[in-house]
């Protein structure tokens, strides 16, 4: 069977969640001891060895709508088998058996947080894909149990598949890695910090972590604790800003920008712990990076969050700043919590590998390409 694979997003210089899964998925796909053929579509061919020597990659030039004015017409004129677009974003025109990842739907929870524009284009987009899709993929049960609630989509063509952690990110060992990158982003040496990595939006509920670490900041004054967020400048990122400054947090609050990615690692193995207060989350990549990098998770209980993290996180109301403060402050001045924290973590990252996902993938691949 030849498997057309959309791997425009997986090539982007600066990968967030989705163009991560799409990176990391289609290498394990190309990896698996498979008798299929898989065939990778890009704009433009990538600059570094993203994929291995031998990928059959096929380079459709263009920019602007480039799914729907060069994927969609060149696999219409040369259908593959089954074609796999790893986010929710169909080609218009394309060919007749499809499969589809949808990773959340968290405008549908929080539309306030999402232009009204892009809201409206994440509704009909989402909708359409999941209806039309041959087959469909969720990252977690509460993404499947959203598309069935939002769009009333059909339960039996919609298979969860979870994801992984990135394998390049693990606990680093070397105390003076560590120190660099933390001198290379400006976090003291002497100082204790909560890291969270993302991008600053309004569902990633950052504005109550900053609230929460004023209550803490107020029970433990002689502790040198900051707050580090690193990631790109979402939508209402500067209202975040205008809160810390009110409050007069500035040299608590740390903005980093986006971390480069051989940096993570040792951000993440740095931290006293790492927070994900998210209101909503189609998967939630940090839960198993931070456990990856044996680094106290504290996670709200909400959407995918309990999912993926397991009992390998101490969890909190994310409407409840009082409850997230209380999380922080124990991991701060309970020495056995935090390392019972780090061993339920490490058993946690066994359920997930990409492997797996590749498998779990291509299985449904297979459904497809049958029907």
């Amino acid at each position: 069977m030849l498997i057309g694979i959309d791997a425009s997003r997986a090539i982007r210089a600066q990968r967030t969640g989705t163009e991560r899964y799409s990176l990391d998925l289609i290498n394990a796909l190309l990896d698996l001891d498979s008798e299929h053929q898989f065939q990778l579509y890009v704009p433009a061919r990538p600059k570094h060895d993203l994929f291995r020597p031998d990928a059959d990659m096929v380079v459709l030039p263009g920019q602007r709508l480039w799914t729907h004015t060069k994927l969609g017409p060149y696999t219409r004129r040369h259908p593959p088998d089954v074609l796999f677009v790893p986010a929710h974003v169909l080609p218009i025109a394309g060919p007749t058996k499809t499969v589809v990842t949808v990773h959340d739907l968290g405008y549908e929870h929080f539309p306030q947080a999402h232009p009204w524009r892009q809201r409206q284009y994440l509704r009909w987009s989402t909708k359409r894909h999941a209806g039309v899709a041959t087959q469909v993929i969720a990252d977690s049960q509460a993404t499947k149990d959203d598309l069935i609630r939002w769009y009333d989509a059909d339960p039996s063509r919609i298979h969860v598949v979870h994801l992984a952690a990135n394998p390049d990110i693990r606990h680093e060992r070397d105390p003076a890695r560590v120190q660099y990158v933390r001198s290379s982003y400006g976090i003291p040496d002497d100082a204790e910090y909560i890291l969270h990595i993302g991008t600053i939006h309004p569902r990633k509920n950052l504005g109550r972590l900053v609230e929460a670490l004023e209550l803490v900041l107020q029970r433990l004054p002689d502790r040198n604790l900051l707050l580090v967020l690193a990631g790109g400048m979402g939508h209402e990122a500067e209202s975040l800003r205008r809160a810390v400054k009110e409050r007069n947090l500035e040299q608590a609050v740390r903005f980093i920008g986006y971390a480069r990615v051989h940096d993570i690692a040792a951000l993440y193995s740095g931290a006293t712990c790492y927070a994900l207060p998210s209101l909503n989350e189609g998967f939630g990549f940090p839960a198993l990076e931070a456990q990856a990098c044996d680094t106290p998770l504290l996670c709200a209980h909400s959407s995918s969050l309990p999912e993926v993290a397991g009992e390998g996180a101490l969890y909190f109301d994310p409407f409840d700043v009082k409850a997230m403060a209380d999380a922080i402050l124990q991991v701060m001045v309970e020495p056995e919590l935090l390392m019972g924290l780090i061993a339920k973590g490490r058993v946690n990252l066994r359920r997930f590998s990409w492997q797996k996902t590749a498998r779990g993938t291509l299985d449904v691949l297979e459904i497809a390409g049958r029907a």
